[in-house]
């Protein structure tokens, strides 16, 4: 099944480079850009592509922001960071408001499809050069056993966010939120949500 990408960035340069990058591959398609934030929130609306491949840096907005846009115009979007700066803060924040991984622009086309792919599998990829500790935390998610959903969640839990909080970040709802902290203290093996998080820090996780 063909998956579609929207490419927002303010350089048509990288916009025409994505799309040949990914030409070739017949599971990935282009479905449209984006050469704002703004532009971007309104036509993932519109177009509901399954992956955004978001520049860190753009005229209007800072990536956090669109990228919480994006996650109330078009939730199941997967959305990806494409930089030319291993900018750490800013990967960090795009990260933590709901960001699936972050690539640099000089990545080769194969590495680029197969990072995408795996997003869409579900995975967190970030380019270890940005990052280089993000490696050990997938590794670390993997044996845990926690989904995406239940880390994020326990992840705003461990910055002091409530529930209601928690639901208001990821567009979920209260009750999604309580199963999905539940499921976590489950595989973690705690009894509160300070026993788990202290369990996911010693895992390193958090």
């Amino acid at each position: 099944m063909t998956a579609t990408v929207m490419v927002v960035d303010d350089h048509p340069v990288v916009r025409d480079g994505v799309t040949l990058l990914l030409r070739s591959d017949q599971s990935l398609r282009i479905v449209g850009s984006a050469e704002s934030g703004r532009a971007a929130i309104e036509r993932a609306a519109q177009w509901r592509p399954d992956i955004v491949l978001l520049d860190l840096r753009l005229p209007d907005m800072l990536a956090p922001e669109v990228i919480t846009g994006l996650r109330q115009a078009h939730p199941t979007a997967r959305i990806v960071v494409f930089t030319a700066h291993g900018d750490h803060q800013g990967v960090v924040a795009a990260l933590e408001a709901g960001a699936s991984g972050c690539l640099l622009k000089d990545v080769a086309g194969t590495d680029l499809v197969s990072a995408l792919r795996r997003v869409l599998r579900g995975e967190r990829v970030v380019d270890p050069r940005i990052l280089p500790d993000a490696g050990q935390r997938s590794d670390a998610l993997a044996r845990s056993g926690l989904t995406r959903r239940e880390y994020e969640v326990l992840r705003l839990a461990a910055q002091g966010r409530t529930n209601p909080e928690i639901a208001e970040a990821t567009g979920l709802t209260r009750n999604t939120v309580k199963t999905y902290l539940q499921s976590a203290l489950h595989k973690l093996g705690a009894r509160n949500r300070v026993e788990a998080i202290g369990k996911a820090s010693e895992a390193g996780l958090l």
